[in-house]
């Protein structure tokens, strides 16, 4: 074996060559635009896996009570959902008529179907059967099996209650394979936490940037499909547009946007 055969290169340890074969167009010719809607689409299931990454650590940092680090995560989480938003204006140069001509090649396969997409939204909180329902079943396992786990925001109330804010136990024992509701005895322990504690203050600002940043990049996933799509179906069994706009304006940290009218 040569030097050059044994000796580890950026192609071998990024495994390059594997990764420039995973691209398929279905369409004949193929269609020039299918490449970019199959590498946009690949490149945000690799985010989707970084963000659950980021996002177990961060949990692990907030329960130790590890502020610094905790920051640091949070911020870099949000700074990874910046790139997601930013990839809808690359889709956003395809037009209908370029979509449209391999479209019908999809089939039934949709975003819809994204399970680690429907594990990032459990892993922020969503406890909702129905969203793993339209999964292959080791799919709908590995979503369920995340609803079952301690949200970010279980992590963070462990984390205030390591602190010294007075989270009732009720709230820090509950069963978290069910919806967190707000408590307006959460909200009042927030507030006094603020005027108390700057750093667990800047933990819940981080917070609501990755709140906001879902709460975007939803919204312009709307417009992208409505720009491309109008008002049709989508694939996949969903409805489209109409399905993602039932999705806008449900924050996943409520508690912290109920306060901010009391500062």
């Amino acid at each position: 074996m040569s030097e050059y055969e044994s000796a580890l290169t950026y192609s071998k340890y990024l495994s390059i060559e594997e990764l420039l074969k995973l691209q398929h167009p279905l369409s004949d010719g193929p269609e020039h635009d299918e490449l970019l809607f199959i590498v946009i689409h690949q490149t945000y299931e690799l985010w989707f896996k970084q963000l659950l990454h980021e996002i177990e650590e961060a949990q692990r940092a907030l329960e130790s009570g590890d502020t610094h680090y905790g920051l640091a995560l949070l911020g870099r989480i949000r700074t990874i959902m910046k790139i997601c938003v930013a990839q809808i204006d690359i889709l956003e140069t395809m037009t209908p008529r370029q979509f449209n001509s391999f479209r019908a090649r999809l089939e039934s396969a949709s975003g819809f179907q994204s399970a680690q997409f429907r594990e990032f939204e459990a892993i922020l909180g969503r406890r909702d059967s129905r969203a793993a329902a339209h999964l292959d079943p080791q799919s709908r396992a590995r979503v369920e099996a995340r609803m079952s786990k301690a949200s970010l925001w279980d992590s963070a109330l462990k984390y205030f209650a390591l602190r010294g804010t007075q989270i009732p136990n009720a709230i820090l024992q509950r069963d978290v394979s069910k919806a967190y509701q707000p408590s307006s005895e959460v909200q009042r322990a927030l507030l006094l936490m603020h005027e108390k504690d700057a750093e667990a203050g800047l933990i819940c600002e981080r917070l609501l940037d990755i709140d906001e940043g879902l709460q975007e990049w939803r919204y312009r996933h709307v417009k992208m499909v409505e720009r491309t799509i109008g008002s049709k179906s989508g694939t996949g069994g969903s409805s489209g547009s109409e399905y993602l706009k039932s999705t806008l304006f449900h924050p996943v940290f409520p508690d912290l946007w109920s306060i901010r009218s009391e500062f």
